[in-house]
């Protein structure tokens, strides 16, 4: 939103800065082109304040960003852990028959 109103802003200024040079070379009352000259300043501070606020607006989503990788690498280190474990505790097909534990109570006893 912020960057189509910068746009419009922007556009608005250069057709300004156009006309003032097509209409440079005509003779303008000094009231007229000090009016003229105070709307584009006022369009300037507008786009000065647009800008400033994208760029807060961008910091925030950036500390977001930054946050939000920082939680994926732990919990990405977390599933591998928890990966790796469950593989090593599960038996493997042999210690799971029921023959081979048979044999380990035998063995056992």
């Amino acid at each position: 939103e912020l960057e189509n109103q910068l746009t419009a802003k922007s556009k608005t200024l250069d057709e300004l800065k156009q006309s003032l040079a097509s209409n440079g070379s005509a003779e303008q009352t000094p009231e007229a082109q000090s009016l003229r000259i105070a709307e584009l300043c006022e369009m300037k501070d507008s786009i000065v304040n647009q800008v400033a606020q994208l760029k807060a607006s961008m910091e925030s989503i950036l500390e977001q960003w930054r946050a939000y990788d920082e939680i994926y690498a732990a919990v990405s280190l977390m599933t591998t852990r928890y990966l790796y474990c469950i593989d090593q505790c599960k038996p493997s097909e042999e210690e799971a028959s029921l023959e081979a534990l048979k044999k380990q109570v035998k063995t056992l006893q």
